[in-house]
């Protein structure tokens, strides 16, 4: 048995023994959860995800290299002709990245400062390729940059430190602005708002303040079922620490492998089960935030406050431009009792939006439920693995003839939603039954659950397809919006014209590839994540080009009455809209409080607004 799994096994057990002894309280719980550091694992330099993890290439074969998903090892036969089909293009290496640098530009050192913050962490590096990765998010026009751009001018952080514990951010907060140098917080590096990109104007020293460090859950309050989380913890090991005693946080972004609970406060994250256990500010009861001026955070742990505006909400979405969010209260629950997969297929997406719009009204959400427009409903079964088992084509037949004869379903229309029940075996067996009904009367059929679950796992797999993208000339992103549910449709279908109109109107080869899907439900409105792609090869000036299209499509989305972004966030990418979002004075607001808890711009990563007196930086558009 590996060590990692012999400890697990061990707190299990302590925490077990503990439990059958005697009725613990909450601060006598800590020294039962496993705080041991994670492992450190290679991510890559110039793309998503793990560097032992790929879609590759082999004589027009897809594979997906490494072990860690379910889809590992396994040709994905259908790949290759979708690519063909829909952008017409072969799918064969045309465009592969450049080597990684081996020059960087020089750092620069306010040695002041770096002797004043001596000793308050646990590890300092100017390493060149350590100050890139901190260097950037995974916004296309980013990650098109990291492979095909040789400026070796462009501005990165000048250093990487990584505390250790809370009383060594303030310290090294109040060293920054005692000698006027720059700190952009850095969790798990997903942003795709272009948020950590460095102001490429600054002449101050830059400090890429790491948190990864201080990931431990300090302590557990299982009366009150809360628990205080160090924000550098990531979303996987934050949900194996607490799986292992019985708990869970519940919250599931898509990026969960990398991002950190920190980050999910600083953005608003959302997550896949937020029908369940809600989004990331239901589920905080208080953070901490280290700024300039002092310590941000209330003063009570208590579910409701009616004493002013809520701190909390300064803290929610702050995108790093007030401090460093050191570490939270959240809410927890017991493990769920039941966990069950589903599917639905609907003839048209018409009908399963109408199907969503009740599972709303009703209030009968399952833990997850995502419906997927006909477009990417084809794009997921392209990845569906090689089987194979002799019956696997005769089932698959059935399967079809059952859809398209016998329900008379057109493929070319078919849309299908995923579904995961999770609660007490009560619950789930009620929400089953509402779904199933309310699916029925919008002409809806239960689907396999095997897809379902595979629907769902795609979710971790599924942003290492932009890197195979990139490889065969195309460019890829995806953006979300939430909506009114009377303009959810008319937003899909006017975005989705307004991507092709601009493409042609700025002559990009080919027809883009353009989907979306609905993946959250509230009462009044929908999440919805529109998906595209363009050929880049050949084209001039791509990554404006691509900004162009993008930003058309977020000026559409207003014009249907949307939002600039459900969950990930502003950063400089959207930065431009968010007048449109909250009005002038709420952001000459948000402006006040900036002046108020950082006079100096020492968080000066330009995210959600320009600083007065700091010069413009729209750099970050390439």
């Amino acid at each position: 048995m590996e060590r990692s799994s012999m400890e697990r096994c061990a707190t299990i057990l302590q925490h077990l023994h503990h439990c059958a002894v005697q009725n613990l309280q909450a601060a006598n719980c800590v020294n039962l959860i496993n705080n041991e550091p994670r492992i450190q694992e290679k991510v890559r330099w110039n793309g998503w995800g793990y560097a032992d993890t790929e879609f590759a290439l082999d004589n027009g074969l897809v594979y997906l290299t490494g072990s860690r998903y379910q889809f590992s090892g396994y040709e994905l036969p259908h790949l290759s002709p979708f690519i063909q089909e829909i952008m017409g293009v072969d799918p064969v290496v045309t465009t592969p990245s450049r080597p990684a640098p081996t020059s960087f530009p020089d750092p620069v050192q306010n040695y002041d400062f770096l002797s004043e913050i001596d000793g308050c962490y646990n590890n300092i590096s100017f390493d060149g390729m350590d100050r890139l990765y901190h260097a950037h998010g995974h916004t296309a026009q980013e990650i098109y940059s990291l492979r095909y751009d040789t400026d070796k001018d462009r501005r990165i952080p000048d250093v990487v430190v990584y505390p250790r514990k809370h009383k060594d951010v303030v310290k090294i907060v109040n060293a920054a602005n005692t000698h006027n140098v720059v700190i952009i917080p850095y969790g798990g590096g997903t942003s795709v708002s272009s948020a950590l990109i460095p102001p490429q104007l600054e002449t101050r020293m830059i400090v890429s303040l790491d948190m990864h460090d201080m990931d431990k859950i300090k302590w557990i309050d299982s009366d009150n079922l809360v628990a205080c989380i160090e924000a550098g913890i990531v979303g996987v090991e934050l949900a194996r620490k607490l799986e292992d005693i019985g708990y869970t946080l519940g919250h599931e972004p898509d990026s969960m492998e990398f991002s950190t609970l920190g980050g999910w406060i600083a953005t608003r994250a959302s997550g896949m089960k937020k029908n369940t256990y809600g989004n990331i500010e239901q589920l905080l009861v208080k953070a901490t935030m280290v700024t300039p001026a002092g310590v941000l955070e209330k003063s009570v742990q208590v579910p409701r406050i009616s004493s002013g505006p809520d701190v909390n909400e300064i803290i929610l979405g702050s995108e790093g431009i007030f401090g460093v969010i050191t570490e939270a209260v959240v809410k927890l629950q017991p493990l769920p009792e039941c966990k069950i997969f589903g599917a639905l297929a609907f003839p048209n997406f018409e009908s399963g939006v109408r199907f969503m719009r009740d599972v709303a009204y009703y209030r009968c959400q399952p833990a997850s439920i995502r419906l997927v427009d006909p477009e990417q409903f084809r794009f997921g079964h392209a990845l569906k693995p090689k089987n194979t088992g002799l019956l696997t084509p005769f089932f698959d037949a059935i399967k079809k003839a059952y859809v398209t004869k016998y329900h008379k379903f057109n493929l070319e229309e078919l849309c299908a939603a995923t579904l995961l029940f999770e609660g007490t075996k009560e619950v789930v067996d009620l929400q089953q039954k509402q779904i199933y009904r309310l699916a029925k009367k919008h002409g809806g059929i239960k689907a396999d659950a095997e897809s379902g679950k595979r629907g769902y796992q795609l979710t971790f797999m599924i942003a290492y397809i932009r890197d195979l993208a990139f490889q065969c000339g195309i460019m890829g992103e995806s953006f979300e919006t939430s909506v009114p549910w009377s303009k959810t449709l008319m937003t899909c279908r006017r975005v989705k014209e307004r991507i092709r109109q601009t493409a042609r109107e700025l002559k990009v080869p080919g027809v883009p590839f353009v989907s979306c899907r609905v993946t959250q439900t509230y009462d009044v409105g929908a999440c919805i994540y529109f998906y595209f792609g363009i050929q880049f090869e050949g084209l001039n000036d791509p990554i404006q080009k691509f900004y162009q299209i993008e930003n058309s499509a977020r000026e559409e989305i207003l014009s249907c009455g949307g939002s600039i972004s459900h969950h990930h966030g502003v950063g400089k990418h959207r930065k431009k809209f968010l007048g449109q979002m909250i009005g002038e004075e709420g952001v000459n607001i948000l402006k006040g409080v900036k002046s108020t808890v950082d006079p100096k711009n020492i968080f000066a990563n330009a995210n959600l607004f320009d600083v007065e007196g700091a010069e413009p930086d729209n750099h970050h558009l390439f």
